[in-house]
């Protein structure tokens, strides 16, 4: 392992090395002995919920970092939504109707995966929650073009595993939705929200409402889906009961194809602007 220490002090997996080889006694057998930083049963202690929050904000995040990831693109969509060739063995109608939408998924992901790509590579990652659905259907994408892709998987009661197209090293597990949520905005520069359900819905509106309130920048935000956004949410209707502004219809846009989305980045007004924030603070 690279010694990259800043400090002279010993190493911390020498200790933990170290520990492994103590003699066999009562008291090195003792939990209370145990190096609290190797010791998994106290690291799981309800009192020790503050620093797993801790960790799970760094770890992908000084990963990240490392990885050179400067900015990302996010798609939000459906886990049981699949590809069009499985389209014959979609639940539903409206899931095979949906199909169609993984592909768009697929192409947007592969056009701006190149245009990362003829940038360097490390500006306008694409990121997904890393699972099926359209999730894979963006990971796949920006495999299609040869670039790195992120996920940001998550422990659920039911067996899941990451989709294959998510690049190895840039595959992240998560425990706590919100630290999750967190990660997918905070390097966010545009996000791209496909038919969805219970999840999707949340990542939506938590996203929308970062912005609305200005504790988020401004950044494209695409709907794929007119027809499927207006079904099930009455936009309007909100804006006449006055329960959002009229404005607020503005922070988001409605979008078909993959080059139509592309069209809409490259000429989204606002762009990384607060809302509600006073020029120079």
């Amino acid at each position: 392992m690279q010694d990259n220490r800043r400090h002279p002090f010993r190493d911390s997996h020498e200790d933990r090395e170290a520990a492994t080889h103590t003699p066999d006694t009562a008291q090195t057998r003792a939990p209370s002995y145990k190096l609290a930083f190797a010791d998994d049963d106290f690291m799981y202690r309800e009192e020790l919920r503050p620093v797993r929050l801790q960790l799970e904000l760094l770890k992908p995040e000084m990963l990240m970092n490392e990885a050179g990831i400067n900015s990302t693109i996010v798609l939000f969509g459906g886990a049981r939504i699949p590809d069009p060739v499985n389209k014959a063995g979609a639940g539903t109608k409206t899931l095979a109707d949906l199909t169609k939408y993984y592909a768009e998924a697929r192409r947007f992901a592969q056009i701006m995966t190149a245009k990362s790509l003829a940038k360097g590579g490390k500006d306008d990652v694409i990121v997904t929650g890393g699972g099926p659905g359209v999730m894979e259907a963006g990971n796949r994408g920006a495999a299609d073009a040869g670039g790195k892709s992120i996920g940001f998987n998550i422990v659920l009661p039911h067996e899941q595993a990451p989709n294959e197209y998510v690049t190895p090293e840039l595959c992240f597990n998560f425990h706590y939705f919100g630290i999750r949520k967190m990660h997918f905005l905070m390097r966010a520069s545009a996000i791209c929200v496909f038919p969805g359900g219970f999840g999707t819905l949340d990542e939506m509106f938590e996203a929308l409402t970062l912005i609305q309130t200005g504790r988020m920048a401004q950044v494209p935000f695409l709907l794929f889906g007119r027809s499927f956004w207006e079904k099930i949410i009455n936009w309007d209707a909100l804006a006449e009961a006055g329960t959002i502004s009229a404005d607020d219809l503005t922070l988001f846009r409605f979008v078909e194809t993959a080059e139509e989305a592309v069209a809409a980045l490259e000429n989204w007004a606002g762009r990384g602007e607060k809302r509600g924030v006073l020029p120079g603070r």
